[in-house]
């Protein structure tokens, strides 16, 4: 699974000691940080309007947003080098629009309780309780060098916790702090000025503790009360198809190779290719660099991209006119780019970038995994064939995400093309009902490997997985371990990548937010899991051992973390491909034995490992 997030903002505070008891207590503070920023002049305000400048990984935009005070209805406009886009809360629904117009209700994830708190801010309901609900506690007091922060816990209602950090002297607010899904936000708020009567903050600094990746914004003018126009809070309208097919055609179908469990497409982008692109149902667009500066493309910026390991990466922007997958063209599509080299030998074949959300959005598309083509179809053409199981889901960000269970334990499972995986249960919904000591799950190992690096886990083996009315027996499944990355979300239960999504021909129809399951001839295949106890990646013409599994075949055959095997039954890398070597490792009987010549501790030797199954 490889995501990108653009314009994340958030911060880990590393500096404040330990909290200390205040005199004031939480309303006594708020009352006088009302007072000190404008008092009764508060009172009087219903909306505003605001527009100025963001800047963010080298790259300066501009960003306007609208806010019914006294309602707690939002909407952002933002545009930043080749991206635009909007976002918005109608009172009721969350909404997004990209840079093609293209709009999602986002309904999955942390998205909702996201929306509460802010909403909750941007109508002031901290000085106007009746505007929304929400528990206030004091924290108590923190100290900074010479300053002293007075701190409050906000919980609004169907929002999450989040602190304020009001100014001991000035009792202006200093900043916001709140955790998130993947990481800990920290607004810093400063040069404040009067506008009608109140003090506002005209400069943000948004911050991760990574400073390169800072958002800086700056107000450039500030109107209260504006008139504002009916309906400029609802869901847009979608936009004007940005896609076409061939001589009126309504459908292409395409082939695709499943390496790894990845779904790889050929494309062409500005006419050139075909190039080989990985098809991730909640990917964003992207190529690497070296395919951008092929194509001569200009690349802006340098955002944070992270995936399920815990590294980050850099990420420019880009824009293709065209991308074109058999019949289908889509236009104007931006992409991120992104270093993928060193994805190259974890897959073992190279590859170019990849897609997904973007044309999963525009089409009904069809996953065929029996028969390896993926076809896409016009969304008014599309007529249901009333084969497979109907299956709702909301969107996580981009991914979709369905309400499901695990052997009796209820969860939202996000579904993903993207990862080779099986079942991968996130670290915080896996500790919180106990999974380690319910499944008696021992075995350590790798258990993938995306942009962010290596990802670890417990491997076991579930019962019966159960998504909306489709059920699954017996999947491998994975404890994710992870402390950084996409896997520490505790809003989602799950990752349900292809080694389960590939015993079934998957339609995913994104207007109507429902996928439809026909299984197919996989599904008599047992989920077999690595009976060689190891993982290997490329390295100079030699597959490396990246890691063994404790009491595992390799172990026991005495391979070490960075051994080098040189052949495989007589075969070497240049004849036995990396993801054929791990299917003949993960697919041959128990009991088989496997000849290895390796270069260990600069000698050359051959060794025999004895397949075994290991869950």
């Amino acid at each position: 699974m490889i995501r990108t997030r653009v314009a994340t903002i958030c911060v880990v505070l590393l500096l404040a000691p330990a909290a200390f008891a205040s005199a004031l207590d939480a309303q006594q503070i708020l009352s006088k940080a009302k007072q000190a920023s404008g008092g009764e002049a508060w009172d009087s305000v219903r909306s505003s309007h605001v527009k100025g400048t963001l800047s963010t990984g080298g790259m300066t935009g501009t960003v306007e947003s609208w806010d019914e005070v006294s309602g707690g209805r939002t909407l952002d406009r933002f545009a930043l080098g080749p991206v635009s886009g909007a976002q918005g809360f109608d009172g009721s629904q969350v909404w997004s629009q990209d840079s093609s117009g293209q709009v999602r209700i986002e309904e999955g994830g942390d998205t909702r309780e996201a929306a509460a708190n802010d909403s909750y801010r941007r109508s002031l309901a901290f000085w106007f309780p009746g505007r929304w609900p929400a528990t206030i506690a004091l924290v108590g007091d923190q100290r900074e060098g010479d300053r002293t922060f007075h701190v409050l816990r906000i919980t609004p209602k169907g929002g999450r916790p989040y602190d304020v950090w009001v100014d001991a002297v000035t009792f202006l607010f200093d900043r916001t702090v709140e955790k998130g899904a993947l990481e800990t936000r920290t607004v810093f708020l400063s040069d404040y000025r009067e506008v009608g009567g109140v003090k506002l903050p005209f400069a943000a600094r948004s911050t991760n503790g990574e400073a390169r990746y800072d958002q800086l914004s700056t107000v450039e003018k500030v109107e209260l009360n504006p008139p504002l126009e009916a309906g400029m809070f609802a869901i847009p309208a979608p936009p004007p198809p940005d896609f076409s097919l061939k001589e009126g055609k309504t459908a292409t179908t395409v082939p695709f190779e499943l390496v790894n469990n990845h779904i790889y497409v050929a494309v062409k982008l500005d006419g050139k290719g075909p190039f080989r692109l990985l098809c991730d149902t909640g990917g964003a667009n992207i190529i690497t660099p070296e395919l951008a500066a092929a194509l001569g493309l200009k690349t802006e910026g340098a955002l944070q991209g992270r995936g399920v390991g815990e590294k980050s990466e850099d990420v420019g922007l880009t824009k293709v006119a065209a991308l074109e997958i058999g019949d289908a063209t889509l236009h104007d599509q931006v992409f991120a780019v992104f270093p993928l080299g060193p994805f190259a030998a974890v897959e073992g074949i190279p590859q170019s970038g990849l897609i997904g959300y973007e044309v999963f959005k525009r089409f009904v598309v069809k996953v065929d995994y029996e028969k390896s083509l993926l076809t896409l179809t016009v969304p008014s053409a599309y007529v249901p064939s009333g084969v497979g199981q109907v299956v709702p889901f909301k969107f996580n960000n981009h991914v979709p995400q369905v309400e499901g269970e695990i052997d009796g334990i209820p969860g939202r499972f996000d579904i993903d093309t993207g990862s080779r995986a099986s079942l991968s249960l996130l670290a915080p919904f896996a500790e919180k009902h106990g999974l380690k000591v319910r499944y008696g799950a021992a075995l350590e190992a790798v258990t993938g490997w995306g942009v962010g690096g290596a990802a670890r886990g417990l491997v076991t083996r579930a019962k019966l997985l159960k998504l909306g009315n489709v059920e699954v027996g017996r999947p491998v499944m994975e404890l994710s371990l992870q402390t950084k990355g996409a896997f520490i979300d505790p809003y989602v239960a799950g990752n349900v990548g292809a080694g389960v999504l590939k015993r079934f021909n998957i339609t995913f129809d994104y207007a109507h937010q429902q996928l439809v399951f026909e299984r197919n001839g996989n599904d008599r295949l047992p989920d077999t899991y690595d009976r060689a106890g190891m993982w290997l990646n490329l390295a100079d013409g030699a597959f490396e051992v990246k890691d063994v599994v404790a009491g595992g075949p390799a172990a026991a055959a005495g391979l070490k973390v960075g051994d080098r095997i040189l052949a495989i039954d007589g075969e070497t890398p240049a004849q036995l491909t990396l993801p054929e070597a791990r299917l003949k490792l993960r697919n041959r009987p128990t009991g088989t034995e496997v000849r290895l010549l390796i270069a260990t501790g600069g000698v050359t030797k051959e060794i025999v490992l004895v397949l075994k199954d290991l869950v």
